[in-house]
């Protein structure tokens, strides 16, 4: 009982950092980061603005949590869904997808991947950590398919692993310079031209 108890508290801190993220990503989605304020969102969150401050310091903290949190539910997508190596590729598309119905959050994770190049930027290990992580789940994959003869001939999977990262965010970048742009097909067609072997 006494155990229960205590995690009362803790129990409610998480809820409640639930809802403040909710509502930040709403504000920052409809508002951009310019617009959004702290005020706007804990008012959506339903908390005074004081509140808000407890458990998130800036506007920029809690980019970086919105930011952050939609990784998280990225990734364990990608565990549930990506059970063999050729379903990397689908995967991806449904990611691009789903991230062009959001396309004010797409340029503000642009952005600030951009920034947190700085080492001296407060976000910086985490994308430093986020693309390491990234790079070795894709070249675990590549790996099967290499194993497989899957993988194009005289592409190591780590190459293989950093170029998906470099065609995810650089079709990401053009879309949103120019939202008639079709990135779908393209993507299809690097997957094709790095999963294709060579003819013998």
């Amino acid at each position: 009982m006494d155990k229960a108890r205590s995690r009362g508290p803790y129990a409610k801190t998480a809820a409640r950092q639930a809802d403040i993220l909710r509502a930040a990503r709403d504000s920052f989605a409809e508002r951009g980061y310019a617009g959004a304020t702290l005020r706007d969102i804990a008012e959506r969150a339903g908390i005074t603005h004081a509140g808000l401050l407890h458990h998130f310091r800036s506007k920029e903290e809690l980019l970086a949590a919105v930011l952050a949190q939609r990784d998280t539910e990225e990734w364990q997508q990608g565990r549930a869904q990506v059970d063999r190596p050729e379903s990397l590729g689908p995967y991806l598309v449904e990611v691009l997808l789903h991230h062009q119905k959001s396309p004010e959050l797409m340029r503000l994770w642009l952005e600030l991947a951009a920034a947190a190049s700085r080492p001296d930027h407060p976000a910086h290990a985490y994308f430093v950590n986020r693309y390491e992580s990234s790079r070795t789940h894709v070249a675990r994959a590549a790996r099967e398919r290499a194993a497989q003869g899957q993988l194009r001939k005289g592409l190591s999977p780590e190459h293989a692993a950093v170029l998906y990262q470099a065609v995810l965010n650089g079709l990401q970048m053009q879309w949103l310079l120019d939202q008639q742009l079709d990135i779908i097909e393209p993507l299809n067609a690097f997957l094709d031209l790095i999963h294709t072997p060579d003819d013998p």
